[in-house]
């Protein structure tokens, strides 16, 4: 049997792979799809039949992404992933364990795994159809249905949580992260997508600056990053739109006022929270 990088979400026991299921000492048994992930949301934290983002979101999402216009925020992240690894004293990541936290379609995580070659990469998403498409896409990475409120990993598993745009768990995250680990928090910067917003709302506004301070851990430093992207036309456009909150708290002006705006500019805007667990 091989042994994964997932525990048990119900008794918390290492699971062992058995053919197409996961099993744990005490017996209970989880389905692995054919893409390779295995689905950890006991069905009493299922809030919907199919939690998290819609197949829509999950497509423009992916199409957006592998188009690059985010690639500058990749880069970022896994400088920051080396520059933590080199502090914990294994700068290629070997010997440690890195998990993207409600990692959607795999693109960070994938990133993190390039750039940390010889580290135990996973992920996990509470979107069954973005977990499927990360485990179809990225060979060789272990991904999980799961919520980040109930993360199937052993406590002071991990040395190294990544969080871009997930909800913050932080009880479940600083149970996870080792002493003298890292977490690596992405929000976005005031003006990210302004110009977006620009064409979606008569009164735009700018994002609220998030706070630093999260118990159990010590915050280490503050990194920007910042840039301008171009959308071509309407189809970058509304594929992009589809992976914001907007998508749900827009009005039919807006999101016509957007169809039919064509190619436009905006700012995007990143910041890098960087975490020390206590």
């Amino acid at each position: 049997m091989e042994e994964m990088c997932f525990c048990c979400p119900l008794c918390g026991g290492p699971l062992a792979r058995q053919e197409h299921r996961a099993v744990c000492p005490q017996g209970h048994s989880f389905d692995v799809a054919r893409q390779g992930y295995v689905h950890l949301l006991p069905v009493n934290k299922m809030h919907a039949k199919l939690p998290g983002d819609s197949r829509e979101m999950v497509e423009s999402r992916r199409r957006f992404l592998e188009a690059g216009y985010y690639e500058p925020f990749r880069q970022a992240l896994c400088r920051l992933a080396a520059e933590c690894a080199s502090q914990l004293g294994s700068p290629a990541g070997e010997g440690l364990a890195l998990c993207d936290a409600g990692c959607g379609e795999g693109y960070y995580t994938a990133g993190l795994g390039k750039a940390l070659p010889r580290a135990r990469v996973c992920g996990f998403d509470i979107s069954k159809l973005a977990v499927k498409a990360a485990a179809g896409k990225h060979k060789g990475i272990p991904f999980a249905v799961a919520s980040s409120f109930a993360i199937p990993l052993g406590t002071g598993s991990v040395h190294l949580l990544t969080d871009v745009f997930s909800p913050l768990a932080q009880a479940e995250f600083a149970r996870v992260v080792k002493p003298g680990g890292f977490f690596l928090y992405a929000v976005p910067g005031e003006r990210h997508l302004y110009g977006l917003k620009e064409i979606l709302y008569e009164a735009p506004y700018e994002n609220p600056h998030r706070e630093t301070a999260y118990e159990g851990f010590r915050f280490v430093r503050r990194e920007r990053v910042r840039d301008v992207i171009s959308l071509p036309d309407g189809e970058a456009a509304m594929d992009l739109f589809a992976m914001t909150p907007y998508y749900w708290k827009t009005g039919v002006e807006g999101v016509k006022r957007l169809q039919e705006a064509g190619a436009f500019q905006t700012e995007i805007a990143f910041d890098f929270l960087v975490y020390e667990r206590l």
